[in-house]
């Protein structure tokens, strides 16, 4: 896996994301630059779970999809003498 990263109106977001938070939801003024940090740190160390969790998700439903699939391939088959 790659590292996660951002663009900088991305991380301009999220790092506004996190001062709403701290600031409505812990009563703590956090500053831009601290945001940043804080950012960065979730990025890399809680990251990778997130990245994954997404993979296992996407892959289900690709797989649910594939079943989906597979279903209606067999519905289309002709009836014939041949048995599998």
């Amino acid at each position: 896996m790659s590292d996660i990263e951002f663009s900088k109106d991305e991380k301009e977001i999220l790092g506004k994301k996190l001062q709403m938070y701290f600031s409505e939801e812990l009563d703590q003024e956090l500053g831009q630059f601290q945001a940043q940090f804080l950012l960065d740190f979730i990025s890399e160390e809680l990251g990778a779970y997130f990245y994954n969790r997404g993979l296992a998700d996407a892959q289900a439903a690709m797989q649910e999809r594939m079943e989906a699939i597979t279903e209606v391939i067999y519905e289309l088959e002709k009836p014939t003498e041949f048995v599998r």
